[in-house]
């Protein structure tokens, strides 16, 4: 709610309430949407890392099966929920900002949200190529580097025997990953980085009239683009867990580091940390 609330300011609410003239002027609104996400990753980290890890998005799920022991079978019951928790933030977000969309549409006489021009307003919720891109390749690469990146980070920042923050520190820093991947990589394909993030938002502005702008999302020359949130993350994920523990964790393995008491790990459930310490007491009890 927070990330797709931040762009409503952007595109629509922030020119249309008399705050500001145009939209998207270059890095300043580009700058709120960045720290809109950053910050909307933070405080979903807080809330729900107790309960589910902080399982925010089905990249970084499936990372931690493919590298961290995650259980696969709870794979796609979590990337399901992620999907519902995007679509009903999306739905309260389009719910509180539709009549400053209403107004932005009418001031600029766009009659069709499904319609090429309705593809700004559709933004607000789904991501769209860059329009200098004639196929799908670099919007792809785009997704694959900036889920790359994330995941190596996030590894980083989990890994007990690197420099992790401490536990309270951490989804802070997450948020500042997402910043600078939104910063630095962000303008070609609009940095989903997580397909949940997109694609939740894409069906709800389906249901709301944008048309073919949201399913499957046809843009100039890119047609069927919805699917590259939703594959380019999942490779650029996988590439980022290996590329981390190849170079980094087996180098600090090699090296013999300890894992820094100080820090718990990440990615773990209620039950996980609850087996965690029931495991620990009982090598304690044991030794």
């Amino acid at each position: 709610m927070f990330g797709t609330g931040s762009v409503a300011m952007a595109v629509s609410a922030l020119n249309q309430s008399g705050r500001g003239t145009e939209i998207f002027q270059a890095s300043g609104d580009w700058l709120l949407i960045c720290w809109g996400w950053g910050l909307a990753v933070t405080l979903g980290v807080y809330v729900a890392g107790g309960v589910t890890g902080a399982h925010l998005n089905p990249a970084v799920t499936f990372a931690n099966a493919l590298r961290r022991d995650f259980p696969w079978r709870k794979v796609l019951p979590y990337s399901a929920a992620q999907l519902v928790g995007a679509f009903a933030g999306a739905a309260v977000v389009y719910l509180n900002y539709h009549g400053a969309i209403d107004s932005y549409n009418s001031v600029h006489h766009i009659v069709d949200r499904g319609s090429a021009d309705g593809a700004t307003t559709f933004s607000i919720f789904g991501t769209t190529p860059a329009p200098y891109f004639h196929n799908w390749f670099g919007p792809f690469l785009d997704e694959v580097i900036g889920t790359a990146l994330l995941i190596c980070v996030l590894f980083a920042l989990t890994d007990e025997r690197n420099q992790p923050p401490k536990a309270n520190l951490a989804p802070f820093v997450v948020g500042l990953v997402i910043v600078a991947i939104g910063i630095s990589f962000g303008a070609n394909s609009g940095y989903a980085i997580n397909p949940a993030r997109d694609l939740g938002p894409r069906l709800l502005a389906g249901v709301a009239g944008w048309g073919s702008n949201a399913v499957p999302g046809d843009y100039g020359d890119i047609s069927f683009y919805m699917w590259i949130p939703i594959v380019g993350p999942l490779v650029g994920a996988a590439l980022g867990a290996v590329v981390y523990d190849k170079l980094i964790r087996d180098v600090l393995l090699a090296r013999g580091k300890e894992e820094d008491p100080g820090v718990e790990g990440g990615a773990e459930t209620v039950e996980d940390s609850q087996a965690t310490r029931f495991a620990k007491e009982t090598r304690s009890t044991t030794a």
